[in-house]
């Protein structure tokens, strides 16, 4: 539920956040054994589509994922039933974290685009069903803190007038701030797409988000004093989680750089044919054997690539570098920036990794 809306800005915010850890100590294990694990990353999209058809908040996204991620653990259920248990998930992250107006109705669900294409049509009495088995897996208990549930509080105090950018003072903070909350979700809706990340605590997995989003905007000191007080986590406690973020971000740029490269003919395709296999298939079982042909993002064998000194280098700052190198895009930069026709610039994190980041005015 919204506590209040911005609860991270009132006087109980650090009552509640030391609440949320409190409970996050005594969330249930993951051990990742569910014969469908290879699968998982197809159903952690469906949530998240018709997450943003109906505009949740992260809040019931992240909870309906971790749901699934539980269930799955815990049961082998069919490819047709992972469909239902997937969206009585997100019901009841929904009902649990939004409004009542806000919860999805079963008839606009049944009309979306994405059900006719596997094939299923939801019933009343079937939801009812698989909500009532899911409330009894978990034990009627659906406070489960997630790691979106952390990362406004984290974000409160991200970015600070004192900061450097780029090793000069910023004159730009609410732009920056602006880059900071874009980034944060970005690496934030990262953490979902495998199930690696489940073993960080959620409240590690904020703290890393910000962290990688200070990195990649080359904010220095990258983990200040302050986010350590707040949070209670060291940069040493961040470097594992915000490691396998960093890579996943990289991934990203490259296929980035890859589209760009491509012929306007050629990319427009590639995308009608990604559009087709998530959204058009003809049937159920095509669209998920077409979804794992998907490339995924490798975290150990990209790891062990990554020099040691990647993330290895102090809290004192980062050293600004002797110029920006241009070339190098995002997949996320247009949805970053409110005015399309800012240039964009890639500055150097250290001397062994290079991102793109979108300038803002120093």
């Amino acid at each position: 539920m919204e506590l209040e809306d911005q609860w991270w800005r009132g006087q109980l915010a650090a009552d509640i956040y030391q609440a949320l850890r409190y409970k996050e100590l005594k969330l249930p294990s993951y051990k990742g054994q569910s014969p469908q694990l290879n699968l998982r990353r197809y159903f952690a999209d469906l949530i998240a589509i018709v997450s943003n058809r109906f505009r949740l908040c992260p809040a019931a996204r992240h909870l309906a994922v971790y749901l699934l991620d539980l269930f799955m653990d815990r049961y082998d259920v069919t490819v047709q039933q992972l469909h239902m248990v997937s969206l009585s998930c997100l019901l009841l992250a929904s009902k649990f974290e939004e409004r009542e107006d806000r919860v999805p109705k079963l008839e606009i669900l049944n009309n979306l685009g994405c059900m006719s294409s596997m094939n299923l049509v939801l019933t009343k009495q079937g939801l009812l069903h698989m909500e009532l088995l899911l409330l009894e897996t978990f034990q009627w208990n659906l406070y489960l803190p997630t790691a979106a549930h952390f990362i406004e509080y984290c974000l409160s105090i991200a970015v600070h007038e004192g900061d450097l950018h780029d090793g000069w003072p910023m004159t730009c903070l609410e732009k920056t701030k602006l880059y900071m909350a874009k980034y944060a979700d970005y690496f934030l809706e990262v953490s979902l797409q495998d199930h690696v990340f489940l073993c960080f605590a959620p409240s590690l997995v904020a703290a890393a988000c910000v962290a990688a989003s200070r990195l990649i905007l080359h904010l220095s000191p990258t983990w200040p004093p302050r986010l350590q007080h707040l949070t209670g986590y060291t940069w040493e406690n961040l470097v594992p989680c915000a490691e396998k973020l960093l890579i996943a971000h990289d991934s990203d740029v490259k296929e980035a750089n890859k589209q760009k490269c491509q012929q306007p003919g050629q990319q427009q395709q590639q995308q009608q044919q990604q559009q087709q296999m998530v959204y058009h298939s003809s049937g159920q079982t095509a669209t998920v054997a077409q979804y794992l042909h998907r490339p995924g993002v490798q975290y150990p064998q990209q790891a062990n690539q990554r020099p040691a000194s990647y993330l290895s280098h102090s809290t004192t700052g980062l050293q600004a570098p002797n110029g920006p190198q241009h070339g190098s895009t995002q997949a996320i930069t247009a949805s970053l920036d409110p005015k399309s026709n800012i240039t964009n610039r890639a500055y150097q994190v250290s001397m062994h990794y290079t991102c793109a980041a979108p300038c803002f005015d120093r």
